[in-house]
C-alpha cells in the first residue's frame, strides 16, 4: 500500500483559521504534505448561503523530517465575486483562469498574476513560513480589495443581492424549523 497520493477537499473556511484542532491539522499538512494550492470560493457554492468554502489542493509524499510544503499557491475567486444558485450559478467557465494559472500540466511552473503593480491579480504565493508565522497559522489570506465594502456604486445588480437575501432567510428559516422541532 502507498502512503503517497494526490488530493482535493472542499473545507469550509473556519478550517482556514480556527485554533485548537484545527492549528495543528493546519501544522500537520504544511509539514507533512505538499499543500500547494488552495482555491477560495464565494458562499453558496458547496455549503448553504452564507457560509464560504475552499478547495485545498495537496500532495501526500512519503515521511520525511523535512518539511514537505515551500509555498502555497492561493487563487481568490470570492473577492468581488457574486453567485446565486438560480440567477448566476457557478460554471466551468468562470473556473478556466483557474484552471491555467494552477498549470495542472507542470504544476511546478506558476506565474503569479497579482503583484506590487498588478494588484487585482487573483493568484499568488505565500511562503510556508509566512503561514506558519500567522496567528493560529491561519491559512484565511486574503489581499485583494472589496469593492462591495469601499465603492457603494459598484454594488452587484438589485436581482443579485435580492436573490442572496432571499437565500439567507430560507437557509436561515430552515435552520431555525430544525431547531424548533428538536
Amino acid at each position: 500500500m502507498s502512503s503517497q497520493g494526490r488530493a482535493a477537499v472542499v473545507v469550509p473556511d473556519n478550517v482556514l483559521f480556527e485554533g485548537g484542532a484545527g492549528e495543528t491539522i493546519r501544522r500537520k499538512l504544511l509539514q507533512n504534505t505538499d499543500l500547494h494550492t488552495i482555491l477560495r470560493l464565494p458562499t453558496g457554492i458547496f455549503y448553504a448561503q452564507g457560509v464560504k468554502a475552499n478547495v485545498i489542493f495537496f500532495d501526500n509524499r512519503t515521511a520525511s523530517p523535512d518539511p514537505q510544503t515551500s509555498h502555497v499557491w492561493y487563487y481568490d475567486y470570492r473577492t468581488n465575486v457574486h453567485h446565486t444558485l438560480k440567477q448566476k450559478p457557478l460554471t466551468y467557465s468562470h473556473l478556466e483562469d483557474f484552471v491555467a494559472c494552477f498549470n495542472p500540466a507542470n504544476r511546478h511552473v506558476r506565474t503569479p498574476t497579482w503583484n506590487s503593480k498588478t494588484q487585482d491579480g487573483r493568484w499568488r504565493a505565500f511562503a510556508r513560513e509566512e503561514l506558519l508565522a500567522r496567528d493560529k497559522a491561519s491559512l484565511d489570506v486574503f489581499w485583494l480589495r472589496d469593492v462591495s465594502m469601499t465603492d457603494l456604486e459598484n454594488l452587484p445588480e438589485p436581482e443579485i443581492l435580492v436573490e442572496e437575501i432571499m437565500e439567507n432567510l430560507r437557509f436561515a428559516l430552515a435552520n431555525f424549523e430544525a431547531v424548533s422541532t428538536e
